[in-house]
């Protein structure tokens, strides 16, 4: 992995802000110990002990941890009681009461902190301790901006006597990275709802389910599902990825329709989602988009998995 991500993490003021805000309100200075678990920089490790905490242990797997060391010393941080841990893979780690981690995606799970946390929680974590962030909470929309799907659809284009159709399938079988406006979601995004929430002060599963449904007030063309997410800190104190909150250097996922989705007033459509995630086999997201009449009978079925969108 290059500098360069962690540039793009450290740049982000939205997140830096919320993260120190959260660490200013856990830590009780000359008290709290903290783990910084996939710590990459430091950076948040480095707020811990500058708000004070009586022991700092940063976690990192990858190669930045040699940058961490560096970083430390740079800042003359070494003087306090701050170590780099170049694994996570710890056999009998020092307990603390505080564990932050921010291993979180443009899809919340796609980096593994449900099983960090989980394990964190059971290995790391004095009784009672604290862990942030303590609460996300999954989004999903529908699409109304054509563009999405039409970028998508120009094998449709190709031309000269030739069909694309199974290559276009396997690009919709695809999740995208995209940057959504209010007027690209259905009713402004005001529609949005929650699908799933996991609470790390519990084990949870990694496997994700969940649904949302929309009834239609009027005529509307749906060209798929954009997906985002909340996380609450601590108490009073949330960072969130949606298009109408304040821009991070996360963004929106892009779930497309099969084919674009014609709603006419009492009609409903509903969406059901499931992730799996894990260290073995990465993240796989499945997506369901149904349309029922007024009177609940299911009229047009579409089913799309992440999977389908590899090449073979």
């Amino acid at each position: 992995m290059r500098i360069e991500y962690h540039r793009t993490l450290l740049a982000d003021r939205v997140r830096n802000t919320a993260f120190h805000a959260a660490l200013r309100h856990a830590i009780v200075p000359g008290n709290t110990t903290v783990a910084d678990i996939g710590a990459g920089t430091g950076f948040l490790g480095f707020l811990a002990a500058k708000l004070g905490a009586k022991r700092v242990d940063l976690y990192e797997a990858a190669e930045i941890a040699g940058v961490a060391r560096k970083l430390l010393r740079h800042n003359r941080l070494a003087d306090v009681r701050i170590a780099v841990v170049h694994s996570t893979d710890v056999a009998s780690p020092e307990r603390v009461d505080l564990v932050v981690c921010e291993t979180l995606g443009n899809y919340p799970f796609e980096e593994n902190i449900i099983a960090t946390l989980n394990d964190a929680r059971e290995r790391f974590l004095k009784p009672g301790g604290v862990i942030i962030p303590h609460r996300v909470e999954q989004f999903v929309a529908p699409v109304v901006g054509e563009r999405y799907w039409r970028d998508l659809a120009l094998w449709d284009e190709v031309g000269h006597g030739l069909d694309f159709e199974p290559a276009k399938v396997m690009s919709l079988n695809n999740i995208y990275v995209r940057w959504f406006e209010a007027g690209d979601l259905l009713e402004g995004g005001t529609t949005a709802k929650a699908w799933d929430q996991v609470v790390f002060d519990r084990r949870n599963k990694t496997t994700r389910t969940g649904e949302a449904s929309w009834r239609m007030s009027r005529p509307a063309t749906i060209y798929g599902l954009a997906l985002w997410w909340s996380a609450e800190l601590v108490p009073g104190i949330d960072l969130a990825t949606g298009p109408l909150a304040a821009r991070t250097h996360w963004e929106q996922l892009y779930l497309p329709a099969l084919s674009p989705i014609a709603l006419e007033s009492g009609q409903t459509l509903a969406a059901r989602l499931r992730s799996t995630t894990s260290y073995e086999r990465g993240t796989n997201v499945t997506w369901t988009l149904t349309v029922s009449d007024a009177s609940g009978r299911e009229t047009l079925r579409q089913a799309l998995d992440l999977e389908k969108g590899y090449l073979p």
